[in-house]
């Protein structure tokens, strides 16, 4: 009987992959195009779809008192300001349905020191700004940048002893910074440094301090790029000598960065990242084909200078370019995508 079964499944088999040639054969074409023939029906069927709550809002902040920014030369548009105005900014990211920040602070030169003291100072500008934000804006999410770049006078992730840079003295001074941080009211906190070790001394600390409810989300594959130029302008952080290869990924390997966000859920990441974004889509994807935690995805500054500067020679369309790249960022798998864009997607998102 199961030899009969099989027999009959096969002949079943060979007879509709027959019948399927012949209508091959005799010019049966397969209209792919019906389902893009009108607006509505794109939107219908469409496999991704960008929303506002994905959005991560990377804010820059500086000292001093009253409305006050400074437009950051190589990224047209985008701003470092004062508290009162990133306040004003929230507003009107809330406003438009974006409630996710992640905050970065330009340090002055005369407070950045070898040991990076600063960073870990309870009344310093980032805990200021955690505390401030949180108190008039307690339904907004804060994420804070944990790295020492900013702090340093060297401007490099870690501590610098002879020209290296350290890896398990910089893990400590993380350590205690995500605490400051966590205190202050940060919702997540997101170590941007690539140092050995560091999720997990950094989880330990936070719960070692009652922290239990302070999030980690680790930049987990974060590559060695040209790409974050404007960046390193917004904060006077660019390397004061050699590069940060040592300790940031090489941009040829894709199984290494597959083996440290594994490291990092191991480590106890609730949320793995992905920088840049758009030269490495196949990244993002491989990430979120293997871990079971939300995956975000940077586009950078570099990114937003080059969509900025062709759009302002009239190489192409901004509004276009933004959500093509925001929606190929997500396409490949990136859950949250933190973009200087935020604010401009959001509002056209709002016009579809």
């Amino acid at each position: 009987m199961v030899n009969y079964l099989l027999g009959e499944i096969k002949a079943i088999t060979e007879d509709c992959g027959l019948r399927r040639r012949v209508r091959l054969q005799a010019g049966v074409v397969k209209r792919n195009r019906i389902l893009r023939k009108t607006p509505a029906i794109r939107e219908l069927v469409a496999e991704t779809r960008l929303h506002k709550g994905m959005f991560l809002v990377p804010l820059f902040i500086i000292e001093g008192d009253g409305f006050h920014k400074e437009e950051i030369t190589s990224m047209p548009g985008y701003y470092r300001g004062t508290l009162d105005y990133t306040a004003r900014e929230v507003e009107g990211l809330l406003a438009l349905g974006v409630s996710n920040v992640l905050l970065f602070v330009k340090v002055p030169d005369d407070r950045k020191t070898e040991d990076c003291v600063e960073a870990v100072r309870e009344e310093g500008l980032l805990p200021t700004s955690v505390k401030f934000l949180k108190q008039r804006f307690p339904e907004l999410c804060i994420m804070t940048d944990v790295a020492l770049d900013p702090f340093s006078p060297h401007g490099h992730d870690g501590l610098v002893r002879h020209g290296e840079i350290l890896n398990d003295e910089t893990v400590a001074v993380l350590s205690r910074m995500s605490q400051v941080h966590a205190a202050a009211g940060a919702d997540f906190v997101a170590p941007s440094d690539m140092m050995d070790g560091r999720v997990a001394a950094i989880r330990a600390a936070l719960d070692a301090g009652g922290f239990t409810r302070t999030g980690i989300m680790s930049y987990s594959a974060k590559y060695a790029s040209c790409f974050y130029g404007p960046f390193r302008d917004a904060l006077d952080s660019a390397p004061g000598f050699g590069d940060k290869k040592t300790y940031q990924m090489d941009y040829r390997n894709r199984v290494e960065a597959i083996r440290e966000t594994l490291t990092d859920i191991e480590e106890g990441a609730d949320i793995v990242m992905v920088k840049p974004a758009g030269a490495y889509l196949d990244i993002i994807r491989e990430v979120k084909d293997i871990v079971d935690v939300p995956v975000a995805a940077y586009q950078v500054s570099g990114e937003y200078a080059m969509i900025k500067a062709a759009a302002q020679r009239g190489w192409l369309n901004q509004d276009a370019a933004i959500l093509e790249s925001l929606t190929a960022i997500h396409r490949a798998g990136a859950n949250i995508i933190a973009t200087y864009f935020a604010k401009e997607a959001a509002r056209l998102l709002r016009g579809k």
